[in-house]
């Protein structure tokens, strides 16, 4: 056989693996638990929650996604911590705005000035929301919102025990351009505690509206997915893979302080997957799903937004590791270009083994991507399409070494994170 045909056999092999032995990671039923399936958990008194959202310059997608945290509907004592991190578009002040426009669950709006050495900023913001969160409960004055300065978390006077004493019992971590739909704390408060969950985190819905976002955008999530499949992190006994979605986490307080969060990954570029981490090495089960009910309202209209979004982490998920890189862009050449290729070799060139070889893997490709494409209401003509968003990944993933070598790293909003050290433990 032909180098090509051999090549195209190899693809043809490891989407054999892929479609069988990868935890199905194509299908998209890893929905948020009901408790209709499990023992049934009707909490007389509904645990006490705080929202913990990071933002920085987030006044354009603040108006789609703030109100929506004011209105839900959740039945227990619940309340908005917006950390403004820094911003210079008026992002706190139009927090404040929209609370007195629409009501609803109390907010307050607090600052914690610029991330000391060693810190990313989202996990700097966190750790200043979640420690305002544990030092006091909600304004007894209502749901009128409430301005809060601080410099430092430190500065934050801590009842005796390190907590307040209306300390939340769930943290929910979500970002500042997600929007949940009214009934979305509940419904994950409901899973937490009917499957006995530390960590409940869901995809949100990414925004798919601009021809590039409609290319790449589910082939985002599609590669997450078949990186972490969601039923080895599910998986209640020996779970086989770590991961959560930043976007939308409820995490139980008492495990969050058991785990050190956020100061054990305080220098975190990838924070949700390093927060799952976490997690789990202190003994926390966790579940990952895709959302029904929360969606990201942030758009990418053009293919520089989503190479940004992209490029400014992929270097660090493959741990800044040069081999690591080559083997990447080598393994996405064989599986996800080498088949077209194969077959176009088939067609117009006589190998007929490469072009067999090729035609299969380049149709069971196409295959798993149908149902990412249904859970985003995208046309079905676009799976075959997937072997140019893979090439446009390797391109993204070279890019974000290229600048990791030149010093600029993980650029996100005016900050840079270029070379990430291990975060020395205190």
């Amino acid at each position: 056989m032909s180098a090509i045909a051999w090549i195209a056999m190899g693809s043809l092999a490891a989407w054999g693996w892929l479609l069988l032995g990868q935890g199905f990671f194509w299908r998209t039923d890893q929905r948020l638990p009901s408790p209709s399936g499990h023992a049934r958990v009707d909490p007389a008194a509904w645990p006490r929650v705080a929202v913990v959202v990071p933002a920085r310059d987030e006044a354009e997608v603040l108006p789609l996604s703030l109100p929506s945290l004011l209105a839900q509907d959740y039945p227990g004592e619940a309340e908005v911590l917006l950390v403004d991190d820094g911003s210079t578009d008026g992002t706190g002040k139009l927090a404040e705005e929209l609370a007195q426009r629409y009501g609803g669950l109390p907010l307050t709006v607090t600052s914690p000035g610029e991330p000391e050495p060693g810190w990313t900023g989202k996990l700097w913001a966190l750790r200043h929301g979640i420690t305002l969160a544990r030092t006091r409960g909600p304004d007894p004055r209502g749901p009128e919102p409430l301005r809060v300065e601080s410099a430092r978390p430190e500065s934050l006077r801590a009842a005796p025990g390190g907590v307040g004493p209306c300390r939340p019992e769930f943290l929910l971590l979500t970002d500042a351009d997600i929007a949940h739909e009214p009934d979305s704390l509940r419904r994950l408060m409901e899973a937490a505690l009917a499957c006995e969950l530390d960590l409940v985190s869901q995809m949100a819905r990414l925004r798919v509206a601009s021809g590039w976002e409609r290319l790449v955008v589910p082939a985002f999530v599609y590669f997450f997915a078949q990186l972490y499949p969601f039923r080895w992190i599910n998986r209640r006994r020996r779970p086989r893979a770590t991961a959560a979605a930043g976007g939308c986490v409820l995490l139980r307080t008492e495990t969050a302080e058991r785990a050190r969060v956020p100061e054990s990954i305080r220098q975190a570029v990838i924070d949700d997957v390093s927060l799952a981490r976490a997690v789990r090495r202190a003994g926390g089960r966790i579940w990952l799903g895709l959302a029904e009910r929360v969606d990201s309202v942030r758009p990418y209209p053009h293919l520089s937004d989503l190479w940004r979004m992209i490029s400014r982490s992929a270097y660090a998920q493959l741990r800044h590791n040069p081999l690591v890189l080559a083997g990447t862009v080598a393994g996405l050449a064989v599986v996800y270009l080498a088949p077209p290729a194969a077959l176009a070799v088939g067609l117009f060139g006589g190998d007929a083994v490469a072009g067999w070889a090729g035609g299969i893997a380049w149709a069971v490709m196409a295959g798993t991507y149908l149902p990412m494409l249904r859970y985003y209401r995208q046309p079905l003509w676009l799976a075959p399409t997937l072997p140019l968003t893979a090439l446009l990944y390797l391109f993204m993933t070279v890019d974000s070494a290229v600048q990791h070598y030149r010093g600029r790293g993980a650029a996100w909003k005016g900050r840079t994170y270029a070379r990430p050290e291990a975060a020395p433990d205190r």
